[in-house]
């Protein structure tokens, strides 16, 4: 049987990342590591990546339920963005101005960084960093990309950044009909979430990185992981489970697990490609509240979705895989969206903040800070994320003992 026949049924994205999914032997059982790293999505993996190429003498685990890249970093929309979730001006309100262009100017480079990391690693993801283009359908919607250009100037970004396009201009990079203008930024690129994702999990591999699949883990404590295929003793303890952190006890509340639905066109013909456009891979979308987002695959299909933002009740999570028509869906999965509750302040514990929407570049930025922190000597300090600025990652040694 193949073994990684029940992955591929979840999504398009993993069941054409050319990748056997074949499952990676579980704990083996109990273990001492340096770094253990609670699951094998973006967070846990670009972690593990920095970590190791930060301190290749780190003994680093990463543990997973199932396989690297099966829940939101191998089914996401393929955005590697620098649009952040959070608004600069909550960033500047809680950190100050400057860490709130710090933060986008990160949020910036990181694009890049993950292409860098692409071509050194030899990942082919499919990486083409052909920026955004926004479409106002309505007056209300023009009016809101009007005001998101004219914010970004207020902050002190060029054109170069964010620019207004007028309709014949929006038609120029991608022919949509009856649109009222847009906005394009050249922070993003395009990608194969899936191909990514199982890509970065041979990489940190190759750095040395164990990583434990069919591997659950029941409870972070202090100095380990319990996991139901033994207890990993370590230094640091980095929770990256992200929309799955509801599963873990005492974590109940701390994430809401959202689903969102993504579909995806079969091959489309030239000719549709040479009447649209589109030629960049510019990842498209719009300001409406039930935002869509789109992108240019690199074998020229459409891959859409949008934000249904389903919530199960009690916080539960429902993996459900793509069916009979699997090879049209992209998938359904659930994300991190911050809960009611903010985890306090502990020693000998990271967590990078939730990735809602940006799944293929903030886990990029979160993870350089974690690594940056977790290579340093124990105790290790909370880690505030990406609400706050990369320098933010700090050590409170000391405080802590």
């Amino acid at each position: 049987m193949d073994p990684g026949a029940r992955y591929r049924r979840y999504s398009f994205w993993l069941d054409t990342c050319e990748d056997d999914l074949a499952p990676r032997d579980p704990l083996p059982g109990d273990l001492q590591v340096d770094v253990a790293i609670a699951g094998a999505g973006f967070s846990g993996l670009w972690t593990a990546y920095y970590l190791a190429k930060g301190d290749p003498t780190l003994r680093i685990a990463v543990l997973e339920k199932e396989i690297a890249g099966f829940g939101a970093s191998g089914r996401n929309g393929g955005w590697c963005t620098a649009t952040f979730s959070v608004p600069g001006a909550v960033v500047a309100e809680s950190h100050g101005r400057d860490a709130a262009l710090a933060t986008q100017r990160a949020m910036f480079d990181a694009v890049d960084e993950v292409g860098r990391v692409c071509a050194t690693e030899s990942i082919d993801a499919h990486y083409v960093k052909g920026g955004t283009v926004l479409v106002a359908m309505t007056p209300p919607q023009a009016e809101r990309l009007r005001a998101t250009v004219a914010e970004a100037r207020a902050w002190g970004w060029s054109e170069e950044d964010w620019v207004w396009l007028e309709p014949a201009e929006v038609r120029a990079r991608i022919d949509a009909k009856r649109c009222l203008g847009g906005a394009y930024t050249p922070h993003c690129a395009a990608l194969h979430p899936a191909r990514l994702a199982r890509g970065l999990a041979r990489a940190v591999e190759g750095l040395g990185v164990r990583i434990f699949e069919g591997t659950t883990v029941t409870a972070i404590e202090r100095g380990r992981v319990v996991t139901d295929r033994g207890v990993v003793r370590c230094d640091v303890a980095v929770r990256a489970l992200e929309g799955y952190s509801s599963e873990l006890p005492g974590s109940h509340r701390l994430l809401l697990p959202l689903h969102i639905f993504m579909t995806a066109t079969e091959p489309l013909p030239a000719s549709f490609w040479e009447e649209v456009g589109w030629r960049e891979r510019e990842t498209l979308g719009d300001p409406s509240y039930s935002y869509l987002y789109a992108q240019r695959t690199a074998d020229d299909r459409i891959a859409l979705g949008g934000r249904a933002a389903r919530y199960p009740f009690g916080s539960n999570v429902r993996d459900v895989p793509g069916g009979p028509g699997a090879r049209a869906r992209v998938g359904r999965w659930p994300r991190g969206r911050r809960g009611l509750r903010v985890q306090p302040r502990r020693p000998h514990r990271g967590r990078p903040r939730p990735q809602p929407r940006h799944g293929a570049n903030a886990p990029s930025l979160g993870g350089s800070p974690m690594a940056d922190v977790g290579a340093r000597a124990a105790p290790l300090a909370w880690h505030p994320g990406l609400d706050g600025t990369h320098a933010a990652c700090r050590s409170r040694r000391g405080a802590d003992r």
